[in-house]
């Protein structure tokens, strides 16, 4: 029984690892060892416990686009790339469903009088 358990464990290890050098040898293995783990955009840090919140973000929004260097991508964190990846859909498809008409800008400063108040604590 101790022998079976063990061929299967090897087997595990071997199926993992066969399938390891299949991933590296996609755009995210490849992308994964060409930059350092961080996103490109809020730079959060990444280490093997949370790797898989780190993706690939494709710079022209073209998956066929692979060159083995890299140019075309670009680590972000699931964050990040959901937000460009919505940012690119109001650019080709016009503005925002949640858009008004006008746009109202803020006027109130509310730390416009914080000198003064800080001078009467003293």
């Amino acid at each position: 029984m101790a022998e079976k358990t063990r061929n299967d464990a090897d087997q595990l290890i071997a199926n993992a690892r066969k399938h390891q050098k299949e991933r590296e040898q996609t755009y995210r293995g490849q992308a994964l060892k060409i930059y350092p783990w961080i996103c490109g955009r809020c730079t959060r840090e990444f280490t093997n416990k949370n790797l898989q919140e780190l993706t690939v973000h494709h710079k022209d929004h073209n998956h066929d686009n692979n060159p083995s260097d890299g140019s075309n991508w670009e680590l972000l964190c699931l964050y990040c790339h959901d937000n460009e990846h919505q940012r690119y859909e109001e650019t080709r498809f016009g503005s925002s469903i949640h858009e008004t008409e006008t746009t109202v800008t803020a006027t109130h400063s509310p730390f416009a009088d914080l000198g003064a108040l800080l001078k009467d604590k003293k």
